[in-house]
């Protein structure tokens, strides 16, 4: 019977799928990381006490990068070329969600609106991230080798998914209401076609490392797609609601923790 704990466990017990999965985690944190901290360097005058909270959410990111490659490392593996069409963040940037790279790359103060396109794109991405870590941290937080790692990363989402509620809510009140309702609805429904994507490829790499058989790989992917499927009818309004959350000033609180130290 195929379960997302047994599935997790193939892939965990293999050294190549293995690194492909921790791999492909470490690029796309790291990719974050360059991103938030881009943003709180060109925050603009009127957010920048936003700042620190931007660069605390990159350096989170960086050391969740860190951490999946000292999960590398750890087993004797280096690190795994990623696939382009498992890219999410890559993905994502090229159908429009987010601040563009150029943008970024420039040193020109960014602007609310700039702000708004930030946050309601973090929200979306902190929010499937943050399930994601949750059944992680479900299923392998007690794991010897990974079970550390896997609950701080996991403790952090939480963290910026608050925080993306909260900054939200305070642009709210603020006259952005409008504007964040919008980019939500777009981001979550581009956001939900993106994940979809990436897990039948990522799944498909794994088919083929791991050798599955036809009928579990089509049984896979068939669950990918019901899934993307509900999320199309029901299941989007997690994505874009706002409320406000119970962890208050989450990243609020000084610098990240270190990381490879928990591996």
């Amino acid at each position: 019977m195929l379960s997302a704990r047994s599935l997790f466990q193939e892939i965990l017990d293999h050294d190549e799928s293995y690194r492909l999965f921790c791999s492909i985690a470490a690029s796309g944190e790291a990719q974050g990381g360059w991103e938030n901290g881009r943003i709180a360097a060109l925050i603009p005058g009127s957010l920048r006490a936003l700042a620190p909270k931007v660069a605390r959410h990159g350096a989170d990111e960086d050391k969740h990068g860190r951490l999946f490659n000292a999960l590398l490392r750890k087993r004797g593996l280096d690190p795994a070329p990623v696939p382009a069409a498992t890219d999410y963040t890559v993905l994502l940037e090229r159908r429009g969600i987010g601040l563009a790279h150029d943008k970024l790359r420039r040193d020109e103060p960014l602007t609310e609106q700039d702000i708004v396109t930030y946050l309601a794109h973090s929200r979306v991405t902190e929010q499937r991230a943050a399930e994601q870590m949750d059944l992680l941290k479900r299923h392998f937080g007690g794991h010897p080798d990974i079970g550390r790692a896997i609950l701080m990363i996991a403790h952090d989402e939480e963290n910026h998914l608050a925080y993306c509620h909260e900054e939200l809510l305070r642009l709210t009140e603020q006259g952005h209401g409008p504007a964040i309702r919008r980019t939500l609805r777009a981001v979550a429904r581009v956001e939900a076609e993106v994940h979809r994507d990436v897990s039948l490829a990522v799944m498909a790499h794994m088919g083929r490392i791991l050798g599955w058989p036809w009928a579990k790989s089509a049984a896979l992917a068939a669950g990918i797609r019901a899934a993307y499927a509900y999320e199309r009818l029901a299941g989007r309004r997690r994505m874009v609601s706002l409320r406000l959350p119970e962890r208050r000033d989450a990243l609020g609180g000084g610098p990240a923790a270190s990381a490879p130290e928990c591996v």
